[in-house]
C-alpha cells in the first residue's frame, strides 16, 4: 500500500471517528478530506456521464438469516419459524420481513433469491467476491470480479480507478477482505478508500515520507518519492503491476475528483437523511453499519467507479438473533431501499447492479441462546438495477428452510449474471494463470440467470 500523510484532523463518522491524520492510500486506504465536485451534481442532473455500467457489491458478514429475511416460514413451527411475521409487498405473492417495510414498498424494484447453494461454509468474503473455495486456487490466486472487469474493461476516468472497496478491515480478517487481483497483478486490486478500528497505528503500509495533502499538485516532487518509493521495496511480485499502479497513483493524486466523489457536506441534505444515519462503531469483530457508504459508493459510480464493494455490519448471530434482528434490519432497510430508490430516480438503474449477500444462511433450529448457527446448505441474496427483470422472487426452500426445493442458484452463476449486466461476453474471456493455465471469469459451463435477463 501506498499512504500519504496530511494534518492532523477529526473526522465524524470516519471509522471509530477518533483524532487522526488526513491521509490518502494508494492502493490501500483512506482518502481523507471529503468534499463533492458541483461538477459531478450538474452532471447528474444533466444526465451526463452515465453511460458507463457498473456494480455495487454490499456484503453482510457473518451469515445473514435467510428465514428472517426473504424466505419467512410460516408454516413451520415456532422452533424454526421464529419471532418475524411476514408482510406484504407491491408485487402480488412476494412477502418478505416485517423489518424490511421500505423494500417492500418497492419490491417491484428488487429481485430475492431464496435458494443460493454452494456455500463452502468459511467465514469469509472470498466466495461472494470470485465465486469459487479458497482451496487449491490457481499460481497467483483468484482474482476477485472486481479484478477481472477492471482487466476487461479498465478505467472510466484516469482519476478514479475501476475497482474501489470500502471494505473495513474487521477483526476477523476474512469480513474485511476485498479480494484482489490474483493472477491478473495488483494493478486490478481494489484501491481501499476505508481502514480499520486503529489504522493510523498501523505498520502494514508503504509511506510516502514528505508528501502533504496541501502539497499534492507538486507532481515532480510526487513522482520523486514515488521514484524513492520503486527503490526502495523488494523484487518479490509488487513491482509487477507498479508501472500502471503508479499512473494510476499520479493521475489520482493530482485530481480531486475521487475525494470529491467521497464527500457528503455538499449533496443535497434530503438526499442523505433518506439514507439514515449510520453508526461508526465496529459491530464486535465485523464492520460499522455506515449507512452513508451506500450513498458513497452511487456516488462513487458517478464519478466513473465500475465496481464498489462494502461490508455492513457483523450477522453472525448464534445468540439473540431477534435481538440483533431488530437493531439491524431496519438501519439496513433504510439504506438499501434509499440507494435503489436513488439509482432509478437518476437513471442509474440500468446501468448500476446492487447486489446484497453473505457467505452462508443460518439453521433452521434456534438454538438455546435464542440465536442460528451456521447453514451453508442454503442462503440467500438481493439484486436490483443493471436492468434486470425485477419484481420477482427466484428459487424456494422446504417448508422448514433446510434446502432448495426449486431453482438452485450458485455464487457463480450470480457473478455471471453481474458479468452479463456490465456487458461482458464470458464466453469470449480466457486469461492465463502464473503458470500458463487458461482461465475464466467462472467456469465455462456456468450461465447468467435466465429469469433475469
Amino acid at each position: 500500500m501506498l499512504t500519504i500523510l496530511g494534518q492532523p484532523t477529526r473526522r465524524a463518522g470516519f471509522c471509530d471517528g477518533v483524532d487522526r491524520r488526513d491521509f490518502l492510500k494508494i492502493g490501500g486506504m483512506v482518502l481523507g478530506g471529503f468534499s463533492l465536485a458541483e461538477l459531478l451534481r450538474l452532471e447528474a442532473r444533466a444526465g451526463v456521464g452515465r453511460s458507463h455500467k457498473a456494480i455495487i457489491n454490499i456484503f453482510l458478514p457473518g451469515g445473514p438469516p435467510h428465514q428472517d429475511m426473504w424466505d419467512i416460514k410460516v408454516d413451520a413451527p415456532a422452533e424454526i419459524r421464529g419471532e418475524f411475521r411476514p408482510i406484504k409487498t407491491n408485487v402480488p405473492g412476494i412477502e418478505i420481513c416485517e423489518l424490511f417495510p421500505r423494500i417492500a414498498s418497492m419490491m417491484d424494484k428488487f429481485v430475492p433469491i431464496r435458494s443460493v447453494v454452494g456455500a463452502t461454509g468459511h467465514h469469509y468474503s472470498f466466495q461472494t467476491l470470485t465465486g469459487r473455495h479458497n482451496a487449491n486456487q490457481p499460481a497467483g490466486g483468484w482474482p476477485s470480479f472486481g479484478a477481472w472487469i477492471s482487466k476487461l474493461q479498465g478505467p472510466v476516468d484516469p482519476a478514479v480507478p475501476p475497482h474501489l472497496s470500502l471494505f473495513y478491515k474487521t477483526d476477523h480478517a476474512p469480513w474485511g477482505d476485498p479480494g484482489d487481483g490474483g493472477f491478473l497483478g495488483m494493478a486490478h486490486a481494489p484501491f481501499r478508500l476505508v481502514g480499520g478500528r486503529n489504522e493510523v497505528s498501523r505498520t502494514d503500509n508503504m509511506v510516502l515520507q514528505g508528501i502533504t495533502l496541501d502539497r499534492l499538485q507538486d507532481r515532480e516532487t510526487l513522482r520523486a518519492s514515488l521514484d524513492r518509493l520503486r527503490r526502495e521495496i523488494d523484487q518479490s511480485g509488487v513491482m509487477d503491476g507498479l508501472d500502471s499502479f503508479t499512473q494510476q497513483a499520479l493521475g489520482i493524486l493530482t485530481s480531486s475528483k475521487l475525494a470529491d466523489a467521497m464527500d457528503l457536506s455538499k449533496e443535497d441534505p434530503r438526499i442523505v437523511e433518506r439514507y439514515g444515519k449510520g453508526s461508526p462503531k465496529f459491530r464486535d469483530d465485523g464492520a460499522p453499519k455506515m449507512n452513508e457508504n451506500l450513498l458513497i459508493a452511487r456516488r462513487l459510480v458517478e464519478a466513473g467507479a465500475r465496481v464498489v464493494s462494502l461490508n455492513y455490519s457483523r450477522w453472525d448471530w448464534h445468540g439473540n438473533n431477534f435481538g440483533q434482528a431488530r437493531s439491524d434490519m431496519p438501519m439496513l432497510d433504510q439504506c438499501l431501499s434509499a440507494l435503489v430508490e436513488d439509482l432509478h430516480e437518476r437513471g442509474l438503474d440500468k446501468d448500476v447492479s446492487v447486489v446484497v449477500w453473505g457467505e452462508f444462511g443460518r439453521t433452521p433450529k434456534i438454538n438455546k441462546d435464542a440465536g442460528r448457527d451456521h447453514w451453508p446448505q442454503v442462503s440467500c441474496a438481493l439484486l436490483a438495477g443493471g436492468g434486470m427483470r425485477t419484481g420477482q422472487v427466484i428459487g424456494a426452500t422446504n417448508r422448514l428452510g433446510e434446502y432448495a426445493t426449486e431453482r438452485p442458484v450458485t455464487f457463480q452463476e450470480i457473478l455471471a449474471t453481474l458479468y452479463h449486466n456490465m456487458g461482458i461476453n464470458l464466453r469470449a474471456v480466457r486469461e492465463f494463470d502464473l503458470r500458463g493455465r487458461p482461465q475464466y471469469p467462472v467456469d465455462p459451463e456456468v450461465e447468467p440467470i435466465h429469469e433475469l435477463i
